[in-house]
């Protein structure tokens, strides 16, 4: 797979620089087409948390097809400097904040900002996503009344989590890939 880009927006066509192995959890085209396309226009204006941000792929998307705001967290000290990189390139850094953090720590540390959408893609095959999500369920404010947890897996990862604040209210496979909704 070649570097990523940006699909559509504002900076359709931009690559990105990635960050090789298996640290960051990439997202092909075609799933990021389908994500953003079951967002729709609900994308403008609206804030976007990136909880494992990796090379900012699904968070500059966001950007570029017109939210408002994209949090961005990353505590690898490479996908962080990468991640900087593609932000700085995108000419996005007013509309974004990067903080090198621990994603389980920002959930519960987090008390200013309310999102729209929470994005959830940590490295591959640690039970990190469900992790997260529990976080979350603990910490609902995070996200406003009607918006929407995404969390993206391998179909190998995929599980019930029993939540008392989320529902699943989507499941959708693209080949390697599945993208789960959740909602209050």
């Amino acid at each position: 797979m070649g570097n990523p880009r940006i699909i559509a927006g504002k900076m359709r066509g931009m690559r990105l620089k990635t960050l090789p192995g298996t640290i960051t959890r990439p997202i092909t085209d075609r799933v990021k087409e389908a994500l953003f396309n079951i967002i729709g226009s609900d994308i403008q204006d609206a804030s976007f948390l990136d909880l494992f941000g990796g090379s900012g792929s699904v968070g500059l998307e966001a950007l570029s097809r017109g939210a408002e705001f994209t949090q961005f967290i990353e505590l690898n000290s490479k996908a962080y400097a990468i991640l900087k990189e593609n932000l700085i390139k995108s000419g996005y850094e007013k509309n974004a904040n990067l903080q090198k953090v621990d994603a389980f720590k920002y959930i519960f540390q987090e008390k200013d900002k309310h999102f729209d959408y929470i994005f959830i893609a940590p490295p591959q095959y640690h039970g990190m996503w469900k992790d997260a999500l529990l976080k979350l369920d603990q910490a609902p404010e995070l996200l406003i009344s009607d918006g929407w947890i995404i969390v993206q897996i391998d179909p190998i990862e995929d599980e019930t989590v029993p939540l008392n604040n989320f529902t699943e209210f989507d499941s959708r496979k693209y080949g390697s890939t599945i993208l789960k909704f959740y909602a209050r």
